[in-house]
Order: C-alpha cells, then structure tokens, then sequence
C-alpha cells in the first residue's frame, strides 16, 4: 500500500506542474483548427505530385485531425501515396502538446520538428519519385478525385467555445498522463528507475524499433508514452523520434478502414515502421 501511495504521490507531482503550459498548447491548437483548419486543407489537397512537401509541413501541426484527413483523402485518390506517408511521418498527434508543456525539453522542440519535417519530405519523395518506377502500380492508382468530392473535415466541438475545448482537452490528456506516471512509477519502485532505464537504453538499435512498433498503435495513448518515457529518461531521443515517425494518430485506423486495397494498406503501415525505425537508429547516436 505504501508503494502505490509513493507512486501515486509522485504522478501528481510529476503532472500537475505541466497543467498551465498544456492548456496553453490546446488553446493555441484550437485556435489554429477553428481558424485556418479550411486552409490548411486545401493545400493539402492542392499539392498534387509534389504534395509531400506541404503534407510534411501541415503534418506537424499539432491537430488531431489531419491525418485522418490524409487518409481520407488517398482513399479517395485525391493525392499521391507519398503524401499520405509524409503526412503519417510528420504527425505527433499528443506528444508535441505534451513536451511543449515541459520547459526542460524545450530546446529539442525545434530539433524534432525540423527532423519530422525533413523525414517527412524525405520519405513523401522516395516513394513518389525513385520508388515509383520500380514499385508495382497498384501501390499508386490513378488520382482523378477532387477534395470538394470528399466528405472529410471533422467539425470538432464547433458547439462549445475554444476555450471550454481546449480546457476538455487538457482534463483528458492530463488524466493520460497521471495514468501513465502513475503506472511508470510503480513500476520503477518495484523493480527500480536505475534497472529499468538501463535496461532500455542497453537495448541498442533495437529500442527505436520496439518504440516505432509502440507509435504504430492508432491511439493518442501511444504518443503519450513514448513523450512521458523520454521525459523520465527512460528512451532515447532516437526512440521518440521513431515513435513519432511512425505514429499517425488515428490516421492509420482510418486507412484501414476507408481504402479498400489491404495490400496499400500493409505497404504504407510497413513504410511507416521501417522509416522511423531507421531515422530512430540513426539519431539515436547523436547527443539529444
């Protein structure tokens, strides 16, 4: 009992001090979604063959809704598959809130912005540019669609303020995040922080690709672990990045569930895990 009420203890101290900086990240999301949510997608929609380039950097506007957009949008065939995927790479659905609430990671900000970004345009390129020539042409299909044709923008909250919406995203995500310190912290006070994190960081290369398996799940709950286990400095900086990359939010439940083709599906869904897992191994020997 002592135990839990430790841990317990430790997971109000751990999130409570992140409440005012997360609010403040939802009011600004809200804001953006309410305001220039239209725009932002018609120049997804608008990009055509080079769309990965707009799609990297909308991607990483922090709103729940663009991958989703995305999704519905291949699956309507108004852009390319490359698009999609640097939409998917660039999207950090919870996490970019959650770490913005944490003043002492803000200096990574820009840093994994600016990756996701670059990862994002890259992977949008290889597989519309190079790969398209070699990869069979069920992959790609035609792109005859118009973004008027698709019935995809998610009217969010529109019958309640920005700030109540902002305020019922904040009660939500910071109930995640006591949950999951909570749990960490039993966890660490039964087998200890100094194992665990040992253990983790002695996982080599394959710790982003186990974090990159974790950021597949279509679920904001998966961000939200990856964000608190590399704020406890349980992950490396890589294996967040590797998370992040191959987390799409609900974007990729919604791929499966609106695009016919299983085998674009799977492909996409594979891509996903293997680019953040080699972007993870990569930046994992670098000191962030």
């Amino acid at each position: 009992m002592n135990l839990i009420f430790h841990a317990l203890e430790h997971a109000f101290e751990d999130s409570l001090p992140m409440l005012p900086f997360l609010f403040l990240a939802y009011l600004l999301i809200e804001w953006i979604e309410r305001h220039h949510g239209d725009a932002i997608e018609r120049a997804l929609a608008g990009g055509g063959r080079w769309g990965f380039v707009p799609g990297a950097v909308l991607g990483c506007v922090p709103q729940c809704g663009f991958s989703a957009l995305a999704a519905n949008l291949y699956a309507s065939r108004v852009i390319t598959p490359g698009t999609l995927l640097a939409v998917f790479v660039a999207t950090s659905d919870e996490a970019l809130p959650l770490l913005a609430a944490a003043p002492g990671v803000w200096n990574t900000l820009p840093v994994l912005l600016g990756a996701k970004v670059a990862a994002g345009v890259a992977a949008g390129f290889l597989l519309d540019v190079p790969l398209r020539r070699v990869l069979p042409a069920g992959l790609y299909g035609g792109y005859a669609g118009r973004a008027d044709q698709v019935d995809c923008h998610e009217h969010h909250e529109e019958h309640s303020g920005v700030f109540l919406s902002a305020l019922r995203h904040t009660v939500e995500i910071l109930l995640f995040i006591l949950l999951f310190n909570f749990l960490l912290g039993l966890l660490f006070e039964w087998v200890g922080e100094d194992a665990i994190t040992t253990f983790l960081l002695q996982m080599g290369p394959l710790q982003p690709m186990a974090a990159a398996l974790v950021g597949l799940i279509p679920n904001c709950a998966s961000s939200v672990l990856l964000a608190q286990l590399y704020l406890q400095g349980a992950i490396s900086f890589g294996s967040l990045f590797a998370g992040l990359c191959a987390g799409a939010g609900i974007g990729l439940a919604v791929l499966w569930r609106v695009n016919p083709s299983w085998k674009q599906n799977l492909f996409l869904t594979g891509a996903l895990w293997a680019g953040g897992s080699v972007c993870g191994v990569l930046l994992q020997a670098l000191p962030l």
